[in-house]
């Protein structure tokens, strides 16, 4: 089961369109290709799958214990002819001075060995030392072969060629030019996500030429091929700590502005019995026929106009808040179920069930990995013996809510991070559950399952007379 690991010596390497031009272009060859994402990542794990055709799953020290990254690598592997892990900024970067949340540490558990993408733009010599050092950091790491990006030209490419091969015994694998065809739109919070561009397929297409003639494939093949067996992995998955004991539906919205879920935890929901019913708060007039919703991470502010004025689905999602249904939202899902958005002098009306507004700012409002507390507000059951402990998340957001004063329940207490207001997250209304965080299914934190068990209650409840839960 060969794996490599891209990565590079800095962020903005361009690693991010290599990784998805060599998953589509190894999937050309009808190879099953299993994409990896280190870190917490909606944006980048959406394209790698467009890309490979199979889910995307991200490996984060953070959110994730070491034993669960490892199981997981190993089950996604059996049945896949290569594994493509992309790294996220640097080859050595990471949170502490030990390097113990890097990507080199991650490369180096799985003993995956490395492709780095370089960045040649304005470097010639300077390029020998550069990869000297990254051989020589940290031992361990099985540095195999670089890609050379944004190359200007064949004088340029010649000139690094011969400076590496004199200086290194690292193999140049690729040497990418400059192109408009390698380019996808940005905007504040990265790369434009893949399930908003209409023009998804055909961006692909276009990395995936550029890709295909000037990266060496068989070279690549051949570098993955030196990785070790993963290991052997109990086939029967870790069975969820909570069975829904009659299934029950859940309405996920899915469209162009709301699409941050992490392919584990939509695997998980239906592992609990709970069947997910995809709509969408800007095109649907109706709420589909479920039991409680799930209102994900996306980019609300983009779509402002749609949003606002589908009218309909906002004053049904707004019943179903008031009449007790279980909901739960997160980021740009919180900022929906606001008042309204304001961003780039464009104003909106959402849901308005939360009483305040979101306002969209030039810069971060919370950015990183967030440490939380569950208060005595938190309204979902413990499963499986869990203790209320701390929770290891993530947040990125642009927005912020006011006015701060709100008349609510607060889930969690921020140990680190912003939320909401940078002392709590979590904002409680009714059977309501709406935060800044993005939460991650793994041992140390089942949300999935306390929210599936709490939409089954929910409907125990309901069957038993009490509409009000």
């Amino acid at each position: 089961m060969p794996y490599l690991f891209i990565s590079a010596a800095h962020k903005s390497s361009g690693k991010t369109t290599l990784s998805i031009g060599l998953c589509a272009a190894l999937r050309a060859r009808r190879l099953c290709v299993q994409p990896y994402k280190k870190g917490p990542d909606y944006i980048d794990p959406l394209w790698l799958a467009a890309a490979a055709g199979r889910g995307c799953e991200n490996l984060d020290f953070f959110t994730t214990p070491c034993d669960e990254i490892l199981a997981s690598f190993q089950r996604r592997q059996t049945d896949a002819d290569i594994g493509l892990i992309e790294g996220n900024k640097g080859l050595y970067d990471g949170l502490d001075l030990d390097g113990s949340n890097s990507n080199a540490a991650l490369a180096k558990m799985i003993d995956a060995p490395v492709v780095l993408v370089l960045c040649t733009k304005g470097m010639t010599r300077g390029i020998a030392p550069l990869i000297l050092g990254y051989q020589a950091f940290e031992p361990g790491i099985r540095l195999a072969g670089v890609i050379l990006n944004r190359v200007g030209g064949s004088r340029h490419e010649g000139k690094l060629r011969r400076v590496i091969e004199h200086y290194t015994d690292v193999k140049v694998v690729g040497a990418v030019a400059n192109s408009p065809d390698l380019e996808i739109v940005e905007r504040h919070l990265g790369l434009m996500p893949s399930n908003e561009s209409a023009a998804a397929a055909d961006t692909i297409a276009r990395i995936r030429h550029v890709v295909e003639t000037q990266v060496d494939l068989d070279a690549l093949l051949d570098i993955a091929a030196t990785a070790p067996d993963p290991g052997e992995y109990a086939q029967n998955t870790r069975p969820p700590c909570f069975s829904a004991p009659r299934p029950v539906k859940i309405g996920i919205a899915q469209d162009d502005a709301f699409g941050f879920y992490y392919q584990s935890d939509l695997e998980v929901f239906r592992r609990c019995g709970a069947e997910l019913v995809p709509f969408s708060p800007l095109r649907d007039s109706h709420l589909p026929d479920v039991d409680g919703l799930f209102i994900g991470g996306g980019f609300p502010e983009t779509r402002i106009d749609g949003l606002s004025t589908n009218t309909a689905m906002r004053s049904e999602i707004r019943r179903y808040v008031e009449a007790g249904f279980p909901v739960y939202a997160e980021c740009g899902g919180l900022m929906y179920l606001t008042r309204s958005i304001r961003w780039k002098g464009k104003h909106g009306d959402m849901v308005g069930v939360i009483p305040a507004d979101t306002l969209m700012e030039e810069k971060p409002q919370g950015r990183g990995y967030v440490r939380l507390r569950e208060t005595q507000d938190f309204p979902w059951p413990v499963v499986d013996g869990d203790a209320a402990g701390e929770i290891c998340a993530h947040e990125f957001h642009y927005s912020r809510i006011t006015p701060l004063k709100l008349p609510a329940r607060w889930a969690y207490r921020v140990e680190r991070g912003t939320g909401v207001d940078g002392r709590y997250d979590g904002i409680r209304y009714r059977n309501l559950l709406a935060s800044y965080t993005h939460m991650r299914n793994v041992g140390t934190n089942h949300w999935v399952e306390r929210y599936v068990k709490f939409v089954a209650d929910s409907v125990e409840k309901r069957r038993a007379g009490n509409d009000r839960i």
